[in-house]
């Protein structure tokens, strides 16, 4: 015989206790038929002192009414059926017309029901089924999330790029107490205290440098996390069911909304070897009124990778291999170059390069406001006197440079600044011979410029011999 299940539906109020109104829990099953929880049935028995039914009020024949055993099973089913349809995700009903919430509106991107579709309040709105518009939305998202990831990455390469300079911060700590210490070796013992004043004064300049960077990196930590926050948070919202997705979409979408600031270069956060460097010998000078060497140093900070600088900073040479360093503002990206430490903006000065056997070079001044990134001979700021390995000229950026007429082959070149006057000179410094001068009215700070791209000779500043005299009145 073929079995046949009829499926009857029933109510929780079907089901429940007429004594605590809840699913029935362990039903007993009196002599009148009703049926009350085990519980409910002992503690209504013990106020009433006596063992009738809380129903209809008729005493019961059984002291010890017997387990409705149907009903029990069918109080759990009943139970079980309705906690699986609660984990599965009930449906979400409309708060005012208690309809299943189908659509969202377009208008004020919200979650509607069928009546209100066709209420007044969403009249002439536009509606799309919820799952379509989850899609629309989520793919709206991802457009919105993409500057978010790209703002992520170029803080992730900032601090990339800081963890490097603190890194290059410390090298160039140890190079130049090592320089300082050496320096102070060749001045005797009476520089002692000198020496100590000198590493003092580069050691705050690392605190203070270190303690910038640190701080920069830590504020890129926190904007970095803020960010990963953001996104992850974003990301689990998409991930999220649509009607919830849809119910946090305004929210989520606000936090979308970046405020962050691109991150800028750090400037300025390299060491200043040369403040450090540079007048030793002159304080030395000053002191015992004797010698002073070299009148201008290079600043490793402008130095364009390729280059390779001397200890003393006074020497600079082109190399094949290209050194990893700090891409600081400061520095030459394109061009072989370097500047000298200190500017003028005011007096004469003079120094004088040795070129020697160099093929390839240029000497001369550039003004401090002018971009050292790219191609900077096009643009206006740099006068400078330039050999090729054919022929010198001398002229200034961006104009075509004048060809010089020289029958020799020069072996150092001076350089004769006076900015004053607005005077650039260049002469043979082996037998003081006049080759060219270019005039203009500075009005800022000019830097000694020198570019090569020649790996076997260096270009190397001389030692100018000056000494100290006693003014007599």
């Amino acid at each position: 015989m073929a079995s046949y299940k009829r499926k009857l539906s029933f109510s929780e109020e079907d089901l429940s206790c007429p004594v605590c109104c809840d699913i029935f829990k362990d039903p007993l099953l009196l002599s009148c038929s009703h049926s009350v929880c085990k519980v409910c049935l002992q503690q209504f028995w013990e106020s009433k002192g006596s063992p009738e039914c809380p129903v209809c009020r008729r005493r019961s024949s059984k002291e010890d009414p017997h387990l409705n055993l149907a009903l029990k099973n069918l109080c759990e089913s009943f139970s079980a059926e309705r906690s699986q349809r609660s984990s599965a995700g009930s449906e979400v009903l409309c708060s005012q017309h208690s309809e299943k919430l189908k659509l969202f509106c377009l208008e004020d991107q919200q979650l509607v029901c069928l009546v209100c579709r066709d209420s007044k309040s969403h009249k002439n709105h536009n509606f799309s089924p919820i799952n379509e518009a989850a899609l629309d939305l989520k793919e709206e998202l991802k457009i919105e999330l993409k500057p978010l990831q790209e703002k992520l990455k170029n803080f992730r390469d900032f601090k990339e790029s800081c963890d490097e300079t603190a890194g290059k911060i410390k090298i160039q700590t140890q190079h130049t107490e090592r320089r300082i210490k050496e320096e102070f070796e060749m001045l005797h013992q009476f520089l002692e205290d000198e020496e100590a004043a000198r590493i003092a004064a580069l050691r705050e300049e690392e605190e203070q440098k270190s303690q910038m960077t640190k701080e920069k990196m830590e504020k890129m930590s926190r904007e970095i996390s803020s960010l990963s926050d953001t996104i992850r948070a974003v990301e689990e919202e998409m991930g999220a069911e649509d009607v919830s997705f849809l119910q946090n979409y305004r929210t989520t979408i606000t936090r979308t909304q970046c405020r962050l600031e691109h991150p800028e270069r750090l400037s300025g956060a390299l060491i200043h070897v040369e403040k450090h460097l540079e007048i030793l010998k002159f304080t030395v000078w000053e002191e015992m009124q004797e010698i002073i060497h070299t009148p201008v140093t290079l600043n490793p900070i402008t130095a364009h990778p390729q280059l390779v600088l001397s200890e003393d900073l006074t020497s600079v040479r082109f190399s094949d291999e290209k050194q990893k360093l700090p891409d600081n503002p400061e520095r030459f990206g394109l061009y072989g170059a370097v500047l000298g430490s200190e500017g003028f903006n005011s007096g004469t000065h003079c120094w004088d390069v040795d070129v020697g056997g160099n093929k390839c070079w240029a000497l001369g001044v550039m003004a401090v406001s002018e971009e050292r990134k790219g191609a900077v001979f096009s643009r206006s700021g740099i006068w400078y006197m330039c050999y090729n390995d054919v022929e010198y000229r001398a002229g200034s950026t961006p104009k075509q440079a004048t060809l010089l007429s020289v029958n020799r082959k020069l072996q150092k070149i001076r350089v004769t600044l006076d900015w004053d006057r607005g005077k650039l000179s260049f002469s043979d410094a082996v037998n003081n011979t006049h080759l060219h001068t270019l005039t203009h009215t500075f009005t800022e700070r000019v830097f000694p410029f020198f570019n090569t791209h020649c790996k076997l000779f260096p270009l190397r500043i001389l030692p100018v011999e000056m000494s100290v005299r006693p003014q007599h009145f």
